[in-house]
């Protein structure tokens, strides 16, 4: 799990060169395509490094496709109105929901809300929070994207499948910070275009 891998010697050392990067990238941490570009930055583990390049090139692959998704699910939101720091988080947690399928949604969520209080304004943690649950609600995995719960009981599933997911949802929703509606995130709120 990217969110929780141990990459710095203190948790607040990685927390205080991430804030510094969302704050302020250099120029030459911008490569081409405008990807911040920092791990030459850190002193990582080869191993840890290769993870990292790694998932970042599998995250960048699907972002046209993640993007998509995203503004599908964000009601009123496109995600060229999204904070950079907003935007970040749903990408990498939407990316852990869809594509690897050995982290759980629930954590997916929770690391998600949490990056947001660290690096997010006030409302970021639940604007993250309103849109990924929206992908918990129908299934992330199963189907990839979002849709009202009203939906899929339009689709002609079975009432056991239904009960079944529904339970599931009770318990992801308590256990995460599960809410059903993002409120307006701190980054860019211009109008949409």
């Amino acid at each position: 799990m990217l969110f929780s891998a141990d990459f710095y010697p203190t948790q607040e050392e990685a927390i205080a060169q991430l804030g510094q990067y969302f704050q302020s990238p250099e120029e030459d941490d911008v490569d081409e395509s405008g990807i911040l570009q920092v791990l030459h930055k850190v002193e990582l583990k080869e191993a840890d490094s290769e993870y990292l390049q790694a998932r970042t090139a599998n995250i960048m692959e699907k972002i046209p496709e993640i993007d998509g998704k995203l503004n599908q699910a964000a009601a009123g939101w496109k995600t060229k109105r999204m904070g950079k720091v907003e935007l970040t988080i749903l990408r990498l947690a939407l990316y852990e929901m869809l594509y690897d399928d050995a982290i759980p949604e629930k954590v997916s969520i929770n690391e998600a809300v949490e990056l947001a209080k660290k690096f997010g304004g006030n409302d970021s943690p639940s604007f993250v929070n309103g849109i990924l649950a929206k992908f918990v609600v129908k299934g992330a995995r199963a189907a990839g994207e979002a849709k009202a719960p009203e939906e899929n009981r339009a689709s002609g599933e079975n009432q056991d499948s239904q009960e079944t997911r529904g339970s599931q949802e009770i318990q992801a929703s308590q256990e995460t910070h599960v809410s059903q509606e993002p409120q307006d995130t701190p980054g860019n709120k211009e109008s949409e275009a």
